[in-house]
């Protein structure tokens, strides 16, 4: 029995496969299991940071590995102290919370927003319900997929979660008209990377800020997707000069490890106390080993700046063919707009033919390793011309 036919025999079908094998990676390579090499630009959809087994990274995880692999948040750890106190330093957030997935840190983010509402204001005021934009995606457990602004995902898994108002995205006369006396938060992407690579104008921002000072509504930012130097900022906040108080983020930020973070500030910090929030598995030792390689690079300007200038490269050279109408996103989060092609159609092409893309809506996305080099963007670049001549 071939390892495809293994597979479906006994894993759910919840994800549309292609019929690859992925057996090994290095770098920017992926490698399957008859020893076809695939360049990856979509790290795992933008998890793998640094690429795969970036040497540093994967000798501080198995240095952890052999150390302690895991234990209960009974007790402490220090790989997870330093993560904590590194993260916070860099983002510049008074306290973290860690899970295993960008829907468990959105998950804490809503309880951390409904509670300090619960706690100021008390239940009678009915000050639970949060804000959130048409096109979002914040994750697929039951109460992230309620707070997703896609009536797509609104199907099969009835009830839904209440106490979420869609807005629409760059629609300040729709924000203003349903922040009203019942909404704890607003909480959006600064670029909407399921719903298409779309990024938030900077108006719209400034105003959901605005409206959340005047009324005590806290602001949580989904940075599961933008977030640990994606865009070329350490945070896509960076770029509309705003903090929230809240922040997500999962993806990149243990460089293909599983985890989750919520970032709190001074104003919610201590709103989550002993007993009323919990994960096994969060701020695993071997998580936060990798994330503390993760940080020493993308919480380095020199090393943003090369990924801003990396995007900027990339965007110019697939600006040069012919059938890319457009290009979306911030940094290395790219959405490319087709003339006439099938988003779909050219991402199964590609895999044919040796390097891997992403989709998103009708477009096709970029998520290419952070550290990947111009070279390497050359030669994706030359087969993706072919794919698209």
């Amino acid at each position: 029995m071939s390892t495809i036919d293994k597979f479906n025999k006994h894993v759910m079908g919840t994800y549309g496969r292609y019929d690859v094998v992925v057996q090994q990676g290095s770098g920017r390579t992926a490698v399957d299991e008859n020893g076809r090499e695939y360049i990856d630009f979509g790290s795992g959809i933008g998890t793998n940071s640094l690429g795969y087994c970036n040497e540093e990274w994967a000798d501080a995880v198995c240095e952890q590995v052999r150390s302690v692999q895991h234990t209960s948040n009974y007790y402490y750890t220090k790989v997870q102290a330093d993560f904590a106190d590194v993260l916070c330093e860099k983002t510049g957030y008074s306290k973290v919370f860690f899970g295993n997935s960008g829907a468990e840190a959105n998950e804490c983010a809503i309880k951390l927003a409904r509670k300090y509402s619960f706690d100021k204001y008390g239940k009678d005021a009915k000050r639970y319900n949060i804000i959130t934009l048409v096109n979002s995606f914040h994750g697929r457990t039951l109460c992230t997929l309620s707070a997703t602004g896609q009536d797509v995902f609104h199907n099969y898994f009835f009830p839904f979660v209440e106490g979420f108002i869609n807005v629409e995205a760059n629609n300040i006369d729709d924000l203003r008209a349903k922040t009203d006396d019942s909404v704890c938060a607003v909480m959006f992407e600064f670029v909407q990377g399921e719903g298409g690579v779309i990024p938030l104008d900077k108006a719209f921002v400034d105003e959901i800020f605005k409206l959340c000072a005047e009324k005590d509504i806290l602001t949580i930012a989904d940075e599961v997707q933008t977030g640990v130097g994606r865009t070329g900022k350490l945070l896509a906040s960076q770029h509309y000069n705003v903090k929230p108080n809240i922040t997500t983020l999962a993806k990149g930020l243990a460089g293909g490890i599983p985890i989750g973070a919520c970032l709190a500030d001074e104003k919610c910090a201590d709103v989550l106390v002993k007993g009323t929030h919990g994960s096994t598995f969060g701020g695993n030792p071997i998580a936060c080993a990798g994330g503390l390689v993760v940080l020493s690079k993308a919480g380095d300007e020199k090393f943003l700046a090369e990924v801003r200038e990396k995007g900027d490269y990339l965007r110019a050279k697939l600006l040069e063919i012919p059938e890319v109408e457009g290009i979306d996103g911030l940094g290395m989060m790219i959405g490319i707009r087709l003339k006439t092609k099938n988003a779909a159609d050219v991402c199964k092409a590609a895999v044919d033919n040796g390097l891997l893309l992403l989709t998103a809506k009708t477009k096709l996305r970029l998520l290419p390793p952070l550290n990947i080099t111009k070279e390497e963007i050359d030669k994706g670049i030359e087969i993706l011309k072919k794919l698209l001549a």
